[in-house]
């Protein structure tokens, strides 16, 4: 920031699974005026997530260029400023990124001197954390955003001297900043009193005298104020603290003694000024105010220092107020607004920002052209306190424009241009896209609308057969909403009636609310929004808003929660979709996948299943394994696509390869039949393969691979090494392709790897280094069952808790055995091949939790009649 002239800053790291980027620190601006992008999709459309994957510098020049290029931050942060956002890399790697800010500059261009700068700012932090990699500190971060504090500049710092005044005798012992501050060098001081006194430029013996008799009697001095003049002439107002040790003689006082520099200067000027003033931290909150500030917002300072205006203040409550302040600190330029208090009185705000926080005056003005035909207060709520449309008269705030060049800005009598509820309204929408279940939708509905109208209580119901539901609820006391559970769309409720009316009911009192429905149950709340859930003309729900201090619902609310109840809607009733869709979709793909593996006396095999995380983005990944008697067959392929198709495709292939497999025709017949049935069923989607035939009497592995990941062998020495296997083009591209045939021997104790690009693939990084991971996995534990060798190869991937692509793993391990002796079974006699789901952790044992989603767990028997059908 020093460097390029920048007056705020953010850093993002990447998380431990390097799939999102978090707020790490924060220099030079509020942290919660950054907090909506405390976490970032590395896949995101927003400048970090760019830079990140890029590498390149993004330049913001103004609103109206992030507007257009980034509408998602934007929406989040509608100020003008300019920001470029650069990588920290170092020695090959992303580690994160930063972000500086600048004030707006529209049509420009980021300098090469600040770009030039920034880059090697960037380059040091990138090769520093490197560096830390390197030696085993973890760089990644998880964690919530911290601030690096700017200290403002001043003009003198405050400097302190000690002492040990024994009054009786008028020895006075005096640390060597004390005499500096009485201009007297410390070597040179006798150790006196008298001396001390002599640099007083006013009663300096007198004074001496009194403060000695006030600190015999009380025990103690405060504040006591001394003006001394040094042998240049300068004169200095200094401040003494002393008192009476609790267990010395009774005739000394110790303490210190200030100098304020200009700081009790300052505070006096300030306090001359007939307008009000203050001032806020970054945070927004009350450092300073002049007494005059207090008469004029009937407010005590002690009650509002310290908090910030819109907390210390009802009647400045509105966010729209806070929106100013946010404009003027990410923005630095200055503002002015104008605000009615509840004595009718106009005072025009100007706020002047800096990196270190923000300056106001307060000064009374006449009220605005109009404001004499509104009235004060508010409309008397309506007999039965139903209220549908337009309520009271709109809270009675105005907004000035925030001019760029004039030292003092002048608000304009003009209503505001972005209400502050709007702000959070549009908050909202932006999250409401991101969220997909219904559970997500509630959540942001929850969070969002409750900050949003500084409500308590929030219930979400979703109508299914005629019956009202909760989805989700906040704030309610336990047990609270029992008895509405279930209740038809018949009942007498306002719930019910605001959606079967199609229009909302708003209650601003409990008498209103019992005068409309009598024996309705309350609870500690004063008011009440009943929103209906209205999508497409279909009844989806309702929602309910609590507050516990009694509510007046403006015109404005009115309309900006009707309109919300719209998007809530629609949010919600596409969220119902996708878990009915999502449901459908993973049942459908878990059906596909084998539910139990063969039992071979000389083969054991076992395999794991993870489904993508991300969305409903189902895969087709697929494996199989096949006894054919005299030999046996493993296979594991992966349709492109993430949707239903792509899960039916893998169905059709699964069964094809099984199929042509049972006919007992050779390895390379098998795959080429099935890539002719894939181009003849043209499904519009393409396939990987890799097919291997174990023969137990020969010791032997033929292999085939159609546009697959290479598989990996593990000697019984623990060597691990990909096998290098010719292949042809994947299925369904060339209804002619041949597929060659590769015979690998086996040694008794070997184990093949087969798996999809879902284990070893991952953003911004090379295949290979996926693929050398799991050698690293395979080689580490050479005396491990296949069973724990499938989870520990699964959870070294990183791919337990979140995943952009399906990942399936098949592991086969020879004992050497020919099969002639041992027993061996159908696919659906004694292996298991259970499915839960995507998103579990496995534990350190490797075995997966017993609720959540896990892997599915495939796997078969050994020599010694191993079962291997744990999940």
């Amino acid at each position: 920031m020093e460097a390029t002239g920048a007056y705020g800053g953010v850093i993002y790291l990447r998380s431990p699974d390097r799939r999102t980027l978090v707020l790490t620190k924060v220099a030079g601006l509020s942290v919660s005026l950054v907090d909506p992008f405390g976490r970032l999709p590395v896949g995101g459309a927003l400048p970090a997530a760019e830079a990140y994957r890029t590498g390149r510098i993004v330049f913001l020049a103004d609103a109206d260029e992030t507007m257009r290029r980034y509408p998602q931050l934007a929406l989040g942060m509608p100020y003008a400023f300019s920001s470029a956002t650069a990588a920290l890399r170092g020695r090959g790697e992303s580690y994160g990124a930063i972000a500086l800010l600048w004030p707006a500059a529209p049509g420009g261009e980021l300098s090469g001197a600040r770009r030039r700068r920034l880059r090697a700012a960037c380059v040091r932090l990138g090769i520093a954390l490197a560096d830390l990699a390197a030696h085993g500190v973890p760089v990644e971060y998880d964690g919530t955003p911290t601030a690096a504090p700017l200290w403002a500049p001043v003009l003198s710092p405050i400097r302190v001297g000690l002492f040990d005044w024994d009054i009786d005798t008028g020895a006075f012992q005096a640390d060597p900043e004390m005499c500096r501050l009485f201009g007297i060098e410390p070597e040179a001081f006798d150790g006196r009193a008298a001396t001390l006194a002599a640099r007083v430029v006013t009663g300096g013996g007198r004074e001496f005298r009194e403060a000695a008799r006030r600190a015999v009697e009380t025990g103690r001095v405060l504040a006591w104020r001394l003006h001394i003049e040094t042998p240049g002439g300068v004169t200095r107002l200094l401040e003494v603290w002393g008192r009476v040790p609790a267990h010395g003689p009774p005739t000394h006082l110790v303490g210190v003694v200030l100098d304020l520099g200009f700081g009790a200067a300052a505070a006096e000027a300030v306090e001359r000024l007939h307008d009000g003033v203050f001032s806020l931290d970054p945070e927004g909150r009350i450092m300073y105010a002049n007494r005059n500030l207090q008469g004029m917002v009937d407010a005590r300072l002690e009650d509002v220092v310290g908090r910030t205006p819109w907390e210390a203040l009802p009647w400045l409550a509105d966010p729209a107020y806070e929106d100013h302040y946010r404009a003027a600190m990410l923005s630095q330029q200055p503002g002015a607004f104008l605000a009615r208090t509840p004595h009718d009185r106009w005072l025009a705000f100007s706020l002047y920002p800096d990196p270190y926080g923000l300056t106001g005056k307060v000064v009374p003005v006449g009220p605005p052209p109009g404001a004499q035909d509104r009235p004060a207060g508010r409309e008397p709520p309506a007999p039965g306190g139903v209220r549908v449309g337009p309520g009271p008269a709109d809270r009675e705030t105005e907004s000035a424009p925030e001019p760029k060049h004039e030292p003092e800005p002048e608000p304009v009598y003009a209503a505001p241009a972005r209400p502050g509820a709007i702000y959070h309204i549009l908050q909202m929408a932006g999250a409401l896209t991101e969220a997909v279940t219904v559970d997500e939708v509630c959540q942001v509905v929850a969070e969002q609308l409750l900050s949003a109208f500084g409500g308590q209580e929030l219930a979400v119901y979703v109508v299914r057969d005629g019956k009202f539901f909760l989805a989700r609820q906040t704030g309610y006391r336990e047990g609270f909403l029992d008895r509405f559970e279930g209740v038809s769309n018949e009942e007498n409720l306002p719930g019910v009636e605001a959606l079967t009316h199609g229009a909302p009911i708003f209650f601003e009192s409990v008498a209103d609310l019992l005068s409309a429905y009598p024996d309705i149950p309350v609870d500690d709340m004063c008011s009440w929004a009943f929103l209906p859930l209205i999508a497409s003309d279909r009844p989806v729900g309702s929602c309910i808003v609590g507050f516990d201090r009694r509510h007046v619902f403006t015109s404005e609310e009115r309309s900006v929660l009707t309109a919300l109840s719209g998007l809530i809607a629609q949010a919600l009733e596409r969220a119902r979709l996708y878990d009915a869709e999502f449901a459908l979709a993973r049942g459908l793909q878990h059906a596909l996948l084998p539910h139990r593996l063969p039992r071979l006396s000389y083969l054991e095999v076992a395999a794991r299943y993870l489904p993508g995380t991300q969305g409903m983005e189902i895969g087709g990944d697929w494996y199989d394994v096949i006894d054919n008697g005299e030999t046996v067959s493993l296979v594991i392929g992966d349709v492109e696509g993430h949707n239903v198709a792509a899960a039916a495709t893998m169905g059709q292939l699964r069964s094809a390869v099984r199929a042509f497999a049972a006919a007992g025709t050779s390895p390379d017949q098998v795959v080429r039949s099935t890539n002719q049935q894939l181009a003849d069923l043209d499904p519009g989607l393409f396939a990987s393969c890799c097919y291997l035939e174990l023969d137990p009497h020969a010791g032997v592995v033929r292999a085939v691979r159609a546009g697959h990941v290479p598989p990996v062998l593990r000697e019984p020495d623990g060597t691990v090494r990909p096998l290098d296997i010719p292949g042809g083009t994947i299925l369904g591209v060339d209804r002619d392709c041949e597929y060659p045939v590769t015979e690998v021997p086996l040694a008794p104790g070997a184990v093949v790897a087969l798996y999809t690009d879902g284990l070893v693939e991952n953003p911004g990084t090379d295949i290979e280094d996926g693929i050398a991971r799991l050698r690293r996995s395979l080689s580490s534990a050479p005396h491990e069952s296949v069973s724990d060798l499938a989870d520990r190869i699964v959870r070294d991937a990183g791919r337990i808790s979140e995943r952009a692509d399906d990942v399936a793993v098949l592991l086969a391990r020879w004992t050497g055995d020919s099969g002639d002796s041992g027993d061996s079974g159908d696919s659906g006699d004694s292996g298991d091949s259970r499915d839960f789901g995507g998103t579990g952790e496995a534990g350190e044992s490797g075995e997966a939790g017993e609720t959540g989603d896990a892997p599915t767990r495939g796997e078969g028997g050994s020599r010694d009649g191993r079962a291997g059908n744990q999940a």
